[in-house]
């Protein structure tokens, strides 16, 4: 590998994020999990926009979006937890199939 001195770098955070406990989710009512994880995603994909973010990858229930400082990644990982927990309050208790956490995470 050669080192080119005038190579453009770029400094940036990653963010993952994933469905806590999703297959067993899954099992128990396929379909009202993915809808669920549809819901979810849409607070997600646009919480991730407003903080500067790009999605780079999904993948059944996870997501990996890179953001330009980690200042961002975190603030977003914060109001993710936060919108998704008061959507998953509002929705009917007999609900069983709300996607009651996003695991966020930072590869180091």
């Amino acid at each position: 590998m050669s080192f080119e001195p005038h190579q453009e770098r770029r400094l940036l955070a990653i963010f993952a994020a994933d469905v806590a406990g999703y297959s067993k989710l899954m099992r128990a009512d396929e379909q009202g999990t993915l809808r669920a994880l549809q819901s979810n995603r849409e607070i997600i994909d646009n919480l991730i926009s407003e903080h500067r973010g790009r999605i780079a990858n999904t993948a059944g229930d996870s997501v990996l979006a890179e953001f330009p400082s980690v200042v961002d990644a975190v603030w977003c990982a914060l109001a993710i937890q936060r919108a998704v927990a008061e959507a998953n309050a509002a929705a009917s208790p007999n609900d069983s199939t709300t996607c009651s956490r996003f695991r966020t995470k930072s590869p180091r």
